[in-house]
């Protein structure tokens, strides 16, 4: 289900997993630091009070961080997450555009650093700091 107008220029996310699915459908557009991903906030992913669910927001940074990370080199970077903080400054309710920018640190030969932004409209609603580890296994 979505709620409202698809931002110009964004398309599906190009990888999903049945967990993403569960809570939205989740679009993209730019790469590597570029990249930014949006989601229509749906009743399936609010909590009791029917504000955007802080699962739910936490999932889209983490997902925001690792895919920008990923695609800022060639070929893409594996990694998996080592450490995500989230601290929360705002929420978002139901028909919310929740759009996340991503600002990279570094991505090195082990580890990766980056931080995200969800924001509905101007309004930085969390921000989050993310460590992702190089994986040596071979993705689905």
């Amino acid at each position: 289900m979505t709620t409202g107008q698809i931002p110009d220029g964004f398309v599906s996310l190009f990888r999903s997993s049945p967990f993403l699915e569960s809570v939205g459908n989740f679009y993209f557009v730019g790469l590597g630091a570029d990249m930014r991903i949006g989601v229509f906030v749906e009743p399936r992913a609010t909590n009791l009070r029917g504000l955007a669910h802080g699962g739910f927001l936490s999932a889209l940074c983490d997902v925001a961080l690792g895919y920008a990370l990923s695609t800022s080199q060639t070929p893409t970077a594996r990694l998996v997450t080592a450490s995500l903080t989230v601290e929360f400054a705002g929420s978002a309710k139901v028909s919310d555009w929740v759009e996340t920018s991503v600002d990279i640190q570094h991505l090195g030969r082990a580890m990766g650093f980056a931080s995200a932004y969800p924001h509905v409209g101007r309004k930085r609603i969390v921000h989050a700091s993310g460590v992702f580890a190089r994986s040596a296994e071979r993705e689905p």
